[in-house]
């Protein structure tokens, strides 16, 4: 008779296991307890959360990449939801709490499954299957519609509702969202580095303007300068206009005044070379990103050359883009095609800070300049703004929209759930979990909008099941059944999509872990 083996020991003691149901369990909860940090936060009546750093930095918010980010997060799975978070954040620009408190209620329709003994391999097949219905259901549900800009003012009001901004200020705000993306818009889509978004508080949110070119918190080298231009020739120079002493650490023995005087004598040619250089190209108004020699910027001054410093690389690209000046190392040889023309230039003054204004010829590069009462609110519309702005370009770039207001999330249960029955096998009940998951999104709607969440899903399902369409319209302190598309109501289908694979990437990878093994070295 063989002799038994002791099972052999590969982790050194400092590691930590966790195998089996219990890690499965771990990891189910922490991403459950992710979920379920933000679901207060859904849909326009949504609340907000503080969130107080380290440092004692506050941030009001209700948009969940940000609630995600800010937060301390350990647990390896709850980091995977934040992930979620993320990915769509970076590929469509919104949907970030949809996605996570699907991905947090497939976790929690997982776990019952479990408790029945359904392997975590049948429930990862159902759940993909169940996503591509869901990807059918979005599809059938994307309007037939040309994408103009009322369609799309509306996709950025719905985007921008219940974000800290108020009714009022959304209806102020979409317009010239979307004007922004159209200017930009070209035959290859929308270029999202296009668009810049700078704030100012101090003033009501609708004095927030568009500005058909950049907006930069540099003014004047002169302080006798013009705070006006118009049509004025632009030269960007990335480089500095100083005397070049080399790189090399030397030192010049200088024994008489003579050659003192030649020494500054050349210097001060150099520097005057480089405004000769500037004037002969016809350069009226020049942006520099390194440093400009105060004898430099006299003779600019004397010619009444209009000249910045220190122009930050995203601000000259910006100028670049808006202007079509090229960016130049040097100053030699500076030929017409190397500068550009900038439309208007204006100093303005608000409260103690000043701001220069570029605007473009062509406007290939716009800025929305947003104010608002206090740090607080500009940041929060900051954050909004840049939502709405990814959410019309995300309708216009990739596959137009659908009904909000929960109908897609309706649409999609109800097809996931109808195709179930044609399932054979336990991979059924991993389906019809995954309707009952998606489910939960028009449900926390109707919670957060102070509606019963039974009556309301039961509303919503007849008539999805009557006239195609049903949806969470919010009306005062409450909110109705009704037709989205009617209310104006609208959401790319792109967040869609979006937010079905990455809750369904992120659940199934977490479900297929039965192993965690964390090490203290």
């Amino acid at each position: 008779m063989a002799q038994r083996q002791q099972p052999m020991v590969i982790l050194s003691e400092d590691n930590e296991r966790t195998q089996g149901e219990d890690a499965q369990d771990s990891n189910i909860r922490a991403g459950k307890a992710v979920a379920n940090s933000v679901r207060t936060t859904l849909g326009p009546k949504g609340m907000d959360k503080m969130l107080v750093g380290s440092s004692g930095d506050v941030t009001i918010t209700n948009d969940g990449a940000t609630i995600l980010n800010e937060m301390d997060i350990e647990h390896p799975a709850a980091q995977m939801l934040v992930e979620v978070a993320e990915t769509q954040e970076i590929e469509v620009g919104d949907g970030t709490t949809t996605a996570s408190v699907l991905a947090g209620e497939l976790l929690a329709e997982a776990e019952e499954l479990l408790d029945q003994d359904l392997h975590p391999t049948v429930i990862v097949e159902g759940y993909h299957e169940a996503a591509k219905l869901a990807h059918e259901a979005v599809d059938d549900q994307t309007l037939a519609v040309d994408l103009d800009d009322d369609t799309l003012e509306a996709v950025a009001r719905s985007s921008m509702t219940g974000k800290g901004t108020g009714d009022v200020t959304v209806d102020t705000l979409a317009e010239p969202v979307v004007s922004a993306v159209q200017q930009v818009a070209t035959d290859a889509g929308v270029d999202r580095e296009d668009i810049h978004i700078h704030t100012h508080p101090g003033a009501s949110t609708s004095a927030t303007e568009l500005i058909e070119g950049v907006v930069i918190d540099e003014t004047p080298l002169d302080d006798a300068a013009p705070s006006q231009l118009a049509e004025a020739t632009t030269a960007i120079l990335d480089t500095d206009l100083e005397f070049d002493t080399g790189e090399a650490d030397a030192e010049y023995n200088i024994t008489d005044v003579d050659q003192l005087n030649e020494a500054i004598a050349a210097e001060e040619e150099e520097l005057e070379g480089y405004a000769d250089a500037i004037v002969d190209a016809g350069v009226e108004l020049l942006f520099v990103t390194g440093d400009i020699d105060d004898r430099v910027a006299s003779h600019l001054a004397a010619e009444e050359i209009v000249a910045f410093e220190d122009i930050g690389s995203s601000d000259a690209d910006a100028i670049a883009a808006a202007t079509g000046a090229r960016q130049l190392g040097t100053l030699e040889d500076i030929e017409d095609a190397d500068l550009g023309t900038t439309a208007a230039l204006s100093v303005e003054t608000y409260g103690e800070d000043e701001f220069t204004f570029v605007e473009g010829a062509d406007a290939a590069h716009v800025s929305l300049f947003v104010r608002g009462s206090t740090d607080h609110v500009v940041d929060e519309l900051e954050r909004a703004l840049n939502d709405a702005l990814d959410v019309v370009i995300a309708a216009l770039d990739a596959g137009g929209v659908v009904g909000g207001a929960g109908a897609a999330e309706v649409a999609i249960a109800d097809h996931v759930r109808g195709h179930a029955a044609s399932v054979e096998g336990r991979k059924q009940l991993a389906i019809e979990a995954f309707a009952t998951a998606v489910d939960e999104l028009p449900r926390t709607l109707a919670e957060n909008t102070g509606m019963d969440p039974i009556d309301a899903l039961v509303d919503l399902r007849a008539r999805h099941d009557a006239q195609g369409r049903a949806g969470l319209v919010s009306t005062g302190r409450s909110g109705t059944v009704g037709d989205p598309v009617e209310e104006d109501i609208l959401d790319p289908a792109a967040v869609k999509h979006e937010a079905v694979d990455s809750a369904t990437e992120a659940a199934t990878m977490i479900l297929r872990i039965d192993d965690v093994i964390s090490s203290d070295g």
